[in-house]
């Protein structure tokens, strides 16, 4: 499964808010994103329901949708993909990009050195 960018924008609003309506969701992607018609978002969660990366819960009249994936399995998947595509699977070379591209603040690089200290006490 690999979902587009809007699929992730829906599953970022599920994964943060837990199971929610169609309404509830085209509200947040109104808020954080940009401007979507309520269609919109309820056309894309039935495609996405179909493609089996939602479930819903049609028990009641309001149909809940939630993520058929946990969020950490589907960043992984698609890390994974990136990492191999773009970087030919080095794990190595992707993270010397990153900090050769962005400025690290003195607290992301402690926790990257403990998250590193912590693997290798393992």
């Amino acid at each position: 499964m690999e979902p587009t960018k809007s699929e992730l924008e829906i599953l970022q609003v599920l994964w943060e808010n837990g199971p929610q309506t169609v309404r509830f969701v085209n509200d947040k992607l109104n808020e954080e994103k940009r401007a979507v018609q309520y269609s919109s978002t309820l056309k894309l969660m039935q495609i996405m329901f179909d493609k089996g990366i939602l479930l819903r819960d049609d028990s009641s009249m309001k149909h809940i949708y939630r993520p058929a994936e946990a969020e950490d399995k589907i960043k992984n998947v698609l890390l994974n993909r990136f990492v191999d595509s773009m970087y030919k699977g080095s794990a190595s070379s992707l993270v010397m990009q990153l900090f050769g591209s962005k400025k690290t603040s003195a607290e992301e690089l402690k926790e990257i050195k403990d998250f590193l200290n912590n693997l290798d006490q393992q």
